[in-house]
């Protein structure tokens, strides 16, 4: 029975995949920053587990817990809403802490042990909007950009040790709680209004096909179980018709 860690899971597409990978009867590692027992169902081959991807500590502590993987995830990530003029340092900083910076630390965490097993799966969950850019997202799509580019040459480090590493590109999800979240990071510039309440209302009255949190579970799926699955793998309607 393999192993599977999500980082993230405390809603949308971390709780999504964890529930998925539990539905067939893999064990399941799912970490959140404050662990709650009650967001997934009771199971022997469940543990909920703490983690804060931007503490070194926390992530060695993690990794001590959870013993050999098969597969790891690197889902947990924050939004940013806002005009670039508009942020300051310290919240940029931030994006790229969590998006950035967390996913290579967990990756780097993890990869002693599939290097010596010639075995191992990473899956970076990134976005559609390193496909397509919009406006009022350059820091959080510059930070998952970063990310795109680092696992495709990951990719080729691993190879050599049959180990693979994977894209999941989710579209826009007005379904889960990760907009909600990105606006409270909103950046507001009196030089920017008309613009940002253009781009707002352009989104509430949107009638495209959007991502759903079992699209990106179903490619974090596929990443894991299919050898032969590319490297980059778009998850819902809207971020294939990107693709």
């Amino acid at each position: 029975m393999k192993t599977i860690l999500i980082t993230g899971c405390s809603s949308g597409f971390g709780l999504a995949t964890a529930r998925y990978f539990l539905d067939r009867d893999w064990n399941v590692i799912a970490t959140m920053r404050t662990p709650r027992s009650d967001l997934l169902p009771e199971s022997p081959r469940l543990r909920v587990l703490p983690l804060d991807v931007t503490d070194t500590d926390s992530i060695a502590r993690l990794i001590a817990a959870a013993g050999p993987i098969d597969v790891l995830v690197n889902n947990a990530g924050i939004g940013a809403l806002g005009a670039l003029e508009g942020f300051s340092v310290a919240t940029v900083r931030e994006v790229f802490d969590t998006n950035t910076l967390g996913t290579i630390a967990m990756t780097q965490a993890v990869l002693p042990q599939f290097r010596q097993r010639r075995a191992g799966v990473i899956i970076n969950v990134t976005s559609s909007v390193t496909l397509k850019s919009l406006p009022l997202l350059s820091v959080y799509t510059g930070s998952k950009a970063a990310v795109n580019a680092f696992t495709e040459s990951l990719a080729l480090e691993l190879a050599p040790f049959d180990v693979r590493a994977h894209l999941v590109l989710p579209g826009r999800a007005p379904s889960t709680s990760f907009g909600a979240n990105a606006q409270q990071r909103l950046q507001t510039h009196e030089a920017y209004a008309e613009l940002t309440q253009s781009v707002f209302a352009g989104w509430a009255q949107s009638t495209e096909a959007v991502t759903e949190a079992c699209d990106v579970a179903e490619a974090v799926w596929r990443a894991a179980t299919d050898s032969a699955a590319p490297l980059r793998i778009a998850a819902g309607a809207d971020a294939v018709a990107l693709m």
